[in-house]
């Protein structure tokens, strides 16, 4: 099976991980700080918090910006979970974007349009979540716009988009968000195992989501509310997580880190590669918008449905039993059972909808070859060149 995606760890990886694992420290060590310098320095950021994965960089980016019951949080539905679950963990209510229909993106005219509503109806978000879909960044500078005009803090969910860029701007340097957030999941452009990260330019926040990731807990004497400065002494000043990182992990970022630029040039040879050999299969392929580097996380194509004579569901299954591991991003979030508790139902943002009747992921990552890329090629044109 040529799966969708997978992590390629090499000799100098390894090392790391055992070079950590032979010193005084696997957990709370220099590693952690060491690779959050290193990544805040590769995306032209102040501050960079390693977390134990990305949804609890989520989960304290909203709580480090006060999201709570009664407030609001906004994302897209054409997402994983998380993106919406983080409004959930801190007691706010969640609600949706819907898509552009061509980048696969939050649809800014979408937003404003739902923000004019809100606004009459005295029921705007305090946090937006636009989500770099496959790794192509968002129309950012317009969400923060909206942002400025409209009142509300901005998350970017960039799980898929370490290592991409809109108009030169690396994703992760927080110019037009408040705060950013990475993945470090295997099938992600690099992988600490699990992993996240949380990125922003402000020094309050920095701190509040320091704390948040280690049961609220400082030693920092200059952020000490008693005058006692014996070495043993520490606070817990506000409720916190065990959402910390381990050196093993940031050891095998931080060396994964050194071939980020390689893994997204290789992404991107993959892309234009599907790009020339499937152009003529009755597919929709990504767009990549005008200004944006894509970091081709995922490779995701759209059937033009109503050109094929087999279900989508038949064409799955084929390309499955010829050892095409072809997966779905995503089911939409708001039709999730939890989420239909909440009134959500079909129909509402018919573009994910959309999307999601009509997606398929295809694999990509950096180490597969042209053999295994011409073998998926091959299997669509089996499948859906004959439908």
């Amino acid at each position: 099976m040529i799966p969708y995606g997978h992590q390629d760890i090499n000799q100098a990886d390894i090392d790391a991980v055992v070079e950590v694992l032979r010193s005084d420290f696997i957990t709370q060590g220099p590693a952690v700080p060491a690779f959050e310098r290193a990544v805040a320095e590769y995306t032209h950021v102040k501050h960079a918090v390693a977390v134990s994965n990305a949804t609890a960089a989520l989960h304290i980016a909203c709580l480090a910006l006060d999201l709570g019951p009664g407030d609001r949080l906004w994302t897209v539905p054409n997402t994983f979970v998380a993106s919406a679950n983080c409004g959930r963990y801190c007691g706010a209510d969640v609600d949706f974007v819907d898509i552009d229909p061509v980048t696969w993106n939050m649809s800014v005219p979408k937003l404003r349009e739902k923000l004019q509503c809100a606004k009459r109806e005295n029921r705007l978000p305090k946090v937006v979540v636009p989500v770099h879909f496959a790794g192509q960044p968002t129309k950012q500078e317009d969400v923060w716009e909206l942002a400025r005009e409209y009142g509300f803090k901005v998350i970017e969910d960039a799980a898929h988009a370490i290592g991409a860029s809109r108009n030169g701007e690396p994703v992760g340097s927080c110019r037009w968000s408040d705060i950013t957030v990475f993945s470090f999941h295997p099938v992600k452009i690099i992988t600490t195992g699990e992993g996240g990260m949380a990125l922003t330019n402000n020094g309050e926040l920095s701190e509040r989501m320091n704390m948040l990731r280690s049961h609220g807990i400082t030693r920092d004497p200059a952020r000490l509310r008693a005058n006692n400065r014996a070495p043993w002494y520490y606070e817990q000043q506000i409720l916190g997580y065990n959402y910390r990182m381990t050196d093993i992990q940031a050891a095998l970022g931080s060396s994964q880190l050194k071939r980020l630029h390689g893994y997204v040039e290789r992404r991107n040879a993959i892309a234009r590669r599907y790009d020339e050999a499937l152009k003529d299969l009755p597919l929709q392929l990504p767009t990549v918008q005008t200004g944006n580097r894509s970091a081709f996380h995922i490779y995701v194509v759209r059937f033009q449905r109503n050109t094929l004579a087999k279900p989508y569901g038949q064409i799955f299954e084929e390309l499955r039993n010829r050892g095409i591991g072809v997966n779905l991003h995503y089911l939409p979030v708001h039709l999730q059972p939890y989420y239909r508790n909440f009134g959500f139902a079909p129909g509402q943002y018919p573009e994910a909808e959309a999307h999601a009747l009509g997606a398929l992921t295809l694999p990509i990552y950096p180490q597969m070859t042209d053999t295994d890329q011409d073998m998926v090629i091959n299997a669509l044109h089996a499948c859906i060149g004959s439908a």
